[in-house]
């Protein structure tokens, strides 16, 4: 066997897919036929160049001694300390010139190498043959089995198999993979997620008896006018078909029509079958659903569907885009349990177990292919591979290789042909191909907004507005888009705090039936951990290139933990409304699932007075089908509050254990208030007494005769009292680099409004009251707010009235307005307040069930990747803490943390976040609205914090 001693590195940069590769075929774990997991150890080494090292290491014999290991599947820059490069983030920039089919001489080349041995009972060559298949390698591949070149292959998120019977031995079989980070083919593949080179899904060997199954299509549709499903499994192989449980036992290609349930994400009815050829069983999972285009709208099962949906990335915060099957399966669960019921496979075919799990589950798909060429828009799309025929049999290649292996998954009812990669003669030919290899499932790509190649109208990031006239048929465009159902393949940026803005979307969704719902951005942060940074995100790695945190814009952290934005889109689109008329004492039960009744659910219903309940009732709600309401009388008693508040919450809980869900899981909840408070009144009968060392005493306070500020409060003692406007802003407050003047974060740096000065005017002692006067405002610029500070006590309370009233020509919102003060640091670990449950903003509480409750002050922080304003508690009546009691006048926002507003501001990081010796508090009479625009649009103007004149007040008191 002879060797070049320098390798060819042609194909890297040549436009085809490659070659040596079988054509794509399901994919499908046999019953009998042998495999043979490859994962595991690897030796590895690697180069700075595609030619840095010739190719004698793919022969017999080679000794790979002075070799690191690596494991597979994984990325190699995320292995090895950094010893062997490091990731890259960009959102669409091309981190290398974008000269196509053309890359870097600067070419990180990663050889791997493993030795295996059969298994004993491994068949002999006489009993059929074999095939090495790749689930996933990044970027280009060549590949090699004990010495002979089995091929070249690109296409990054896609299978790729050889044939390799006739190469094996018993033992010391030599599987050699040289892997290019860069080729011809990362221009197809400029996903905003990191770049991360490697075999980074399984390896396998498979058996293939003589007489295996091949490729196989099964077409199982339902009719729901009948109730009768239609089966029909094609094989390139002749053989059986056998359905136990329907009584179904036929040949291939036969067709066969009986009575089935049907499936749906709601209802994920799956049948086990089997395929029997000469050589081969092949279990089947067989779910009965129509998907068609009817009436302008998506149906599934002849009903038209509203996805509820979140696009998703494959992320692990130490493996990247290696997933396990139980981190696949969290993900499942987890969607399920906040009530999604889609995932767009944000931006390529995932592995696929996950959709073997979206199938078991429930969860509609919507599978987009492998290719992206967003940055190709900085040149106004010129050389985009997408219109240049020379690459049309690639993307076609990668069209095939995603509709072939996921062509049996019922929960797959939309192809995507990608994501940002404009438009040209090449998505038209995918588009053409797949509708001519698959009629049973609908075409998706939103780029396309005239809809040549597609059959739904998508966008991302439309404005609450514009979805609005979409909805009302109003917004212009093509004859054949006008008639199409619309979807919003992205929005609701989930970014940081956020995303702001989904509750008034779902109504418009809700609102009108062209519009068929959408997908929030996105699934998960995609933060790498990090010993020093906690989690890292672009930039933390050096790239000369990177779009920063825009890598870390999910609805859970990289830990897979909820965010608060999950518990907000949870409510948001929960499956059944819950809503009462407070007068004649009934709550209004409807059914929002699409195919399922309510007869999985029972009803919890109670009073609570002062954020307690007093009991639990059952509800008895009839078992409503999809779309029907029912008024139920509540069946207790309005509650005496003395003064309280009086609220009833009714729970939707779910019966027994399903297969995502215990008994007793949540699905949906509903609250009313029955009786308001009383709203809290403080007699001015105590005078402020000067006293010794300038101090002020008004019943339980101090305060510095200079300042007017108070010192101590109910024995506490307080530091720093004074108007607080501003927040650490957040990704949505910055907004995106590309977006107008409306960043309000932007906006409000630019003003000032982080670096408020507060000029004393006067401090005034009067008979029934301390009255501070101020003027706060920002350095160069002639806005300001007036403010004024009067204290009252009855002796054993102090009340705090603060007045605002702007000066000068404000034109943009306030981030925040309140009061904000320092308390000693051991003053409380805990807080117990009567409000809103978790994390809120004005365009971010749907989720806020009024209760007591009582987190630990680090539980009221929400460890955002990157630092930024959270944590504020909604419509507190009160809060206890360290021995005060803070009555609001109206209801209030509260927030309390271990640091600065100004530190928080500062941070980049949650390692730079380090409590001090102050408990810093926030009471704030309104906080400005969270939305999108870190990618999509602000809040809405109901949302804005204006500024105008303004009064609220505080009563301070000791607890008990």
């Amino acid at each position: 066997m002879s060797f070049r001693t320098t390798a060819s590195v042609d194909y890297v940069e040549d436009v085809s897919p490659g070659r040596g590769a079988l054509p794509p075929r399901a994919w499908y774990a046999s019953s009998d036929a042998k495999s043979l997991s490859l994962n595991g150890s690897w030796r590895f080494r690697l180069s700075a160049t595609a030619d840095g090292e010739d190719d004698s290491f793919a022969g017999e014999g080679y000794d790979p001694v002075a070799w690191a290991e690596v494991t597979v599947p994984g990325h190699w820059v995320l292995q090895g300390d950094g010893a062997f490069g490091s990731p890259i983030y960009t959102n669409h920039l091309y981190p290398f010139p974008v000269d196509p089919p053309h890359v870097p001489t600067e070419n990180p080349t990663g050889d791997h190498l493993r030795v295996f041995d059969l298994p004993d009972d491994w068949p002999t060559e006489d009993d059929g043959g074999a095939v090495l298949r790749f689930d996933g390698v990044e970027s280009c591949a060549r590949v090699w089995l004990n010495g002979t070149e089995l091929g070249e292959f690109k296409g990054s998120r896609l299978p790729h198999e050889f044939a390799v019977g006739q190469l094996l031995k018993p033992a010391g079989n030599v599987l050699a993979v040289r892997v290019h980070q860069w080729s011809a083919g990362s221009y197809l593949e400029d996903q905003d997620q990191w770049w991360l080179p490697g075999i980074f899904r399984d390896v396998t060997l498979l058996h293939r008896p003589a007489g295996a199954a091949g490729d196989f299509f099964v077409h199982a549709s339902y009719d729901h006018t009948t109730g009768e499903g239609t089966l029909r499994v094609d094989s390139d192989v002749d053989g059986r078909v056998s359905v136990p449980g329907l009584d179904i036992d036929v040949a291939t290609g036969e067709q066969v029509t009986v009575a089935v349930e049907p499936w749906s994400a709601e209802t994920p009815k799956l049948y086990d079958g089997e395929l029997v050829t000469a050589g081969e069983r092949v279990p089947l999972r067989i779910g009965f659903r129509t998907v068609a285009l009817e009436d302008g709208l998506i149906k599934v099962n002849g009903k038209a569907i509203l996805f509820k949906g979140v696009n998703r990335h494959e992320w692990h915060p130490e493996q990247g885009r290696a997933l396990d099957l139980e981190t696949m399966r969290e993900d499942v669960l987890l969607m399920k349990r906040h009530n999604l019921n889609a995932v767009r496979t944000s931006h390529y075919p995932p592995h696929p177990a996950f959709l073997d799990l979206c199938d078991e589950y429930g969860l509609w798909v919507i599978d987009e292919c492998d290719l992206e060429t967003h940055g190709f828009t900085e040149q106004g799309w010129r050389d985009n591979p997408v219109d240049d025929d020379r690459w049309t049999p690639a993307l076609l290649d990668r069209a095939a290789r995603m509709v072939e292996r996921d062509k049996n998954h019922p929960s797959v009812v939309f192809w995507s042909l990608g994501n940002e990669a404009g438009t040209g003669r090449g998505l038209t030919a995918m588009a053409e191909w797949i509708h001519g290899r698959d009629s049973s499932r609908l075409v998706h790509y939103e780029g396309d907004w005239n809809c040549r190649d597609t059959d739904v109208y998508s966008r991302m990031y439309a404005s609450h507005e514009e979805v609005e006239r979409i909805g009302q048929g109003l917004d212009g465009g093509a004859g054949k888009r006008r008639e199409l159902p619309f979807i919003q393949c992205e929005y609701g940026h989930a970014m940081g705090n956020g995303p702001g803005g989904i509750a008034d979307y779902q109504r418009i969704f809700e609102a009108h039936d062209r519009l068929q719902g959408g997908f929030i951005w996105e699934w998960i942060d995609h933060g790498i951990k990090h010993p020093e940074l906690g989690y890292a995100y672009g930039g933390d790695f050096g790239e000369e290139l990177h779009d920063g945190n825009f890598v870390c814009d999910g609805l859970i952290f990289p830990d897979r933990t909820p965010s608060p934005g999950l518990v907000e889109y949870k409510k948001v689109i929960e499956p059944v409304r819950i809503e009462g008329d407070v007068a004649d004492g009934t709550v209004r039960v409807t059914n929002a699932y699409d195919f399922a009744d309510l007869s999985h659910l029972e009803f919890e219903f109670s009073y609570q007075v002062d954020g307690l309940p007093t009991g639990a009732h059952t509800l008895t709600v009839p078992p409503l089908a999809p779309g029907e309401s029912a008024e139920v009388k509540l069946p207790a008693a309005v509650p005496d509050g003395n003064g309280d508040d009086v609220q009833w919450t009714v729970r939707a809980l779910l019966a027994a254990d399903t297969a995502w869900g215990s008994m007793g899981h949540e699905v949906a909840w509903g609250q009313e208030t029955v009786t308001p408070r009383t709203a809290v009144t403080v007699a001015a009968s105590q005078r402020p007494v000067p006293g010794e060392r300038l101090l002020i005493t008004l019943g339980p306070a101090t305060f510095d005769a200079r300042s007017g500020r108070p010192t101590t409060i109910c024995g506490l003692d307080v530091t720093g009292l004074r108007l607080d406007v501003w927040r650490a802003t957040t990704d949505n407050d910055d907004g995106a680099s590309w977006q107008d003047d409306t960043r309000y974060g932007v906006l409000w740096r630019k003003l000032g409004l982080h670096r408020m000065q507060h000029r004393l005017d006067a401090v005034e002692l009067a008979d029934d009251a301390l009255t501070v006067r101020t003027r706060v405002a920002p350095a160069a610029a002639e806005v300001g707010l007036r403010t004024v500070y009067r204290w009252t006590s009855d002796g054993t309370r102090v009340k705090l009235t603060v007045s605002v009233t702007p000066e000068g020509h404000w034109t943009v919102p306030l981030p925040r307005l309140g009061v904000r003060f320092g308390l000693p640091a051991d003053a409380a670990q805990e807080v117990l307040y009567f409000g809103g449950g978790g994390e809120a903003y004005p365009d971010t509480r749907a989720a806020s069930m009024l209760g007591q409750w009582l987190p630990s002050i680090d539980a009221l922080h929400t460890p955002y990747v990157r630092p930024q304003e959270n944590g504020a508690r909604a419509d507190v009546r009160w809060a206890e803490l360290g021995g005060l009691r803070v009555e609001g006048d109206p209801e209030f926002w509260f927030s309390a943390r271990r640091w600065t507003n100004e530190q928080l501001d500062a941070a980049r990081h949650l390692t730079d976040l380090t409590p001090g010796d102050t408990l810093w508090i926030n009471l704030d009479h309104g906080q400005h609205g969270i939305g999108s625009q870190s990618c999509g649009p602000g809040p809405l103007p109901q949302y804005f914090l204006k500024a105008e004149p303004t009064e609220f007040s505080f009563v301070f008191s000791t607890t008990g």
